[in-house]
């Protein structure tokens, strides 16, 4: 099959803070990437254990995405709406993975027609990944950059039980010099997923995707292999179980 074309890109407007509270919910604030173009398809990002929504690798990619005609909603878990700074308490897991399923819900009803994808950063994207391995059918894709596999120094204790209930296809973006798994580690556990899963590995770049000490953020280069390798896998699922 013919690898499909990334969309065309075009200029996408300003992000708008975005705030919805319901009652006996967790609310949902962060802000909002719309595209230039209509909107169909649309990504709920969060963010790792020590940032917010708007860490700057969340902004570069609500951007891009958005230029390429997805709708991003870049959100705060429960535990930072709840704390500025500090990590979050272990026991507070199942209620951050609430605040993304209602995040996932807030994006959805705005998109009724179109296809919903979620995925964060580290921390954030560990709860994405459980989250949709207790509920498949809750997003269509799942995008995780810089999975934390195991705490630094401590490879046997991996976080992996849940990869073989992932059916939706898995991207991925991982550093070469990243302390929570090396691109080995990665790829072993990627096999334990038995939905589509691609992995774009980043020589040189640590647990913030950027290469160096001097340079924790991702640069543009990565920003725009991120998004086009998402955006091929999933047009390629969707267009191999199109009816």
């Amino acid at each position: 099959m013919d690898r499909p074309a990334t969309p065309a890109v075009s200029a996408a407007p300003a992000p708008e803070p975005f705030h919805r509270a319901a009652p006996g919910r967790p609310a949902v604030r962060g802000f909002l990437h719309r595209p230039a173009s209509p909107e169909r398809d649309g990504l709920v990002l969060t963010h790792g254990a020590g940032g917010n929504s708007s860490a700057k690798i969340l902004v570069a990619l609500g951007s891009a995405f958005a230029k390429s005609g997805l709708s991003v909603l870049r959100c705060d878990l429960p535990f930072r709406q709840e704390r500025p700074k500090g990590p979050p308490f272990p026991p507070g897991a199942a209620h951050d993975r609430e605040g993304l399923r209602q995040a996932v819900s807030e994006l959805r009803s705005m998109l009724p027609r179109g296809r919903v994808y979620v995925g964060g950063q580290s921390y954030g994207g560990r709860q994405a990944s459980l989250l949709l391995a207790e509920e498949p059918a809750l997003a269509d894709g799942l995008l995780l950059l810089s999975y934390p596999l195991h705490p630094p120094g401590r490879a046997r204790e991996l976080r992996t039980a849940h990869f073989p209930a992932l059916r939706a296809p898995t991207l991925f973006a991982h550093g070469s010099q990243d302390p929570f798994g090396s691109l080995e580690e990665i790829e072993t556990a990627r096999a334990l997923i038995p939905g589509p899963a691609a992995l774009v590995a980043i020589e040189g770049a640590g647990h913030g995707l950027g290469r160096g000490t001097r340079a924790p953020e991702p640069a543009t280069e990565t920003i725009v292999r991120i998004v086009d390798a998402f955006l091929s896998l999933v047009t390629t699922e969707a267009v191999r179980h199109r009816p």
